[in-house]
C-alpha cells in the first residue's frame, strides 16, 4: 500500500504577504537540514466539484468564463468550501442544483486531489451524483460569471477523448471524466461513501492551512 505522509518541516518564520476575499498568500521559512528556504504559498478555502452522470452515461457540464485564462471553459459543476459549518458533501448537492438546477438521488466520492500541491492548499473532492433529476426551479445566484452557463450532456467516452485531444483543460473535469470511466471500468467497486473521511483536508485543518475569512 502507498500513501502520502502527513506532516510538515518545522518553520523559523511566516508572514503573510497578502489577504483577499478568498485566498491568502504566505511566505514560510523552511528548514531542511540546517537551512531555511523562502516558500510562497497560496492558502486556499477548498473546493467540491460533481460528475453527474445520467441513465446514458452522459455528464452534465457547464461553460464558465475564467478570467486568469482569458476563456470559456467547460466545467462540471463546482464550488468554494466557504460556508462556515457546511459539509463537503452539502456543498456538493448545493452547487450541483444553483449551477445547473439538479438534484440526485445517490452520491459517491470518486476521488480527492490537491489541485496544486507546489504552491496552494486547495483541496477538491470529486462526488459522483446519479439518478438525477431536474428542479422545477433553480436557484441560481446569477452574479459575475454565473450570469451566463450553458448546461450540456456530453457522453462518458466522447468527455474523454475531448480531454485526450487538449480540448478540455480545467482540473475538476479532465480528473473527474477519467476518475468516472476507471471506475465503470471497474463496475463502480471504487465508489466511496459521500460522507467518508477527508483525512488530507483534516490535516490541512489541523496545520492551520486552509483559509478562513
Amino acid at each position: 500500500m502507498i500513501t502520502d505522509e502527513l506532516g510538515g518541516l518545522p518553520t523559523q518564520g511566516r508572514v503573510e504577504q497578502f489577504r483577499g476575499p478568498i485566498a491568502a498568500l504566505r511566505t514560510d521559512e523552511v528548514v531542511f537540514g540546517e537551512q531555511a528556504h523562502p516558500r510562497d504559498y497560496v492558502v486556499h478555502f477548498g473546493a467540491v466539484a460533481v460528475v453527474a452522470l445520467d441513465e446514458f452515461d452522459r455528464v452534465l457540464v457547464i461553460q464558465q468564463y475564467r478570467h486568469p485564462l482569458a476563456a470559456r471553459l467547460w466545467e462540471i459543476p463546482a464550488g468554494l468550501l466557504d460556508q462556515p459549518g457546511e459539509e463537503p458533501w452539502a456543498a456538493a448537492q448545493r452547487e450541483l442544483a444553483e449551477e445547473a438546477g439538479v438534484l440526485a438521488a445517490q452520491w459517491n466520492v470518486l476521488v480527492d486531489y490537491a489541485t496544486t500541491p507546489g504552491g496552494s492548499t486547495e483541496l477538491l473532492r470529486i462526488y459522483l451524483a446519479r439518478g438525477l433529476t431536474f428542479m422545477a426551479e433553480r436557484p441560481r445566484t446569477e452574479e459575475a460569471e454565473e450570469q451566463d452557463m450553458p448546461v450540456q450532456f456530453v457522453p462518458i467516452d466522447a468527455l474523454c477523448a475531448a480531454v485526450f485531444n487538449s480540448q478540455l483543460c480545467n482540473t475538476s473535469v479532465v480528473v473527474g471524466a477519467l476518475a468516472t470511466r476507471a471506475a465503470r471500468d471497474l463496475q463502480w467497486s471504487v465508489l466511496r461513501a459521500p460522507d467518508i473521511e477527508w483525512p488530507m483536508r483534516s490535516h490541512l485543518e489541523a496545520s492551520d492551512r486552509v483559509f478562513r475569512r
